[in-house]
């Protein structure tokens, strides 16, 4: 099973450390990762594997947006065919 993780906000240090260490920690596996950053604005998504994840999907869901908002980012993960149907043309 793959959700799709996006992260927003503006840019500081530590931010790929932060949400990297919440999935370490709920034993969820990073398949894929893009970030950039335009000024001073940073755009993140993850493609993840939480098939062996240790939390269900509300719990992570909700480690996610508690570590956004200590960080001051929009943080949402996605079922990866919620995100693709979400997302078609």
């Amino acid at each position: 099973m793959k959700a799709v993780i996006t992260v927003l906000g503006k840019d500081r240090i530590g931010i790929i450390a932060a949400i990297s260490r919440v999935l370490a920690d709920s034993n969820v596996n990073i398949l894929d990762i893009t970030q950039t950053t335009m000024q001073d604005f940073f755009t993140m998504t993850m493609l993840t594997d939480i098939a062996n994840s240790s939390v269900d999907f509300d719990k992570l869901s909700d480690r996610l947006e508690e570590e956004g908002k200590t960080l001051g980012l929009y943080v949402k993960i996605q079922h990866e065919d919620i995100f693709n149907s979400m997302h078609r043309i």
